[in-house]
C-alpha cells in the first residue's frame, strides 16, 4: 500500500512536470512604417526541445 501511493505521488509530479509550457523568448524587430500594408518580414522559429527562440524583423520597402 505504501509502494503504491509513492508510485501514484511519482507519476502525479511526471505529469505536472510534463503539462508545464517550457520556456520562449520572442524577439520582435518591427521598422516598418505603420501605414504600409504589407511590409517585409523575416520569421524564424527554433525549438531545442528544453527552449525555444522566436525572431520576427519587418521593414518597409523603399519606394522611389
Amino acid at each position: 500500500m505504501r509502494s503504491r501511493r509513492g508510485l501514484v505521488a511519482i507519476a502525479g509530479l511526471a505529469l505536472l512536470v510534463l503539462a508545464v509550457r517550457h520556456p520562449s523568448a520572442d524577439i520582435r524587430i518591427l521598422t516598418h512604417e505603420s501605414s504600409d500594408q504589407s511590409p517585409a518580414r523575416v520569421q524564424a522559429a527554433v525549438d531545442l526541445g528544453v527552449m525555444c527562440v522566436s525572431l520576427l524583423v519587418t521593414w518597409s520597402k523603399r519606394l522611389n
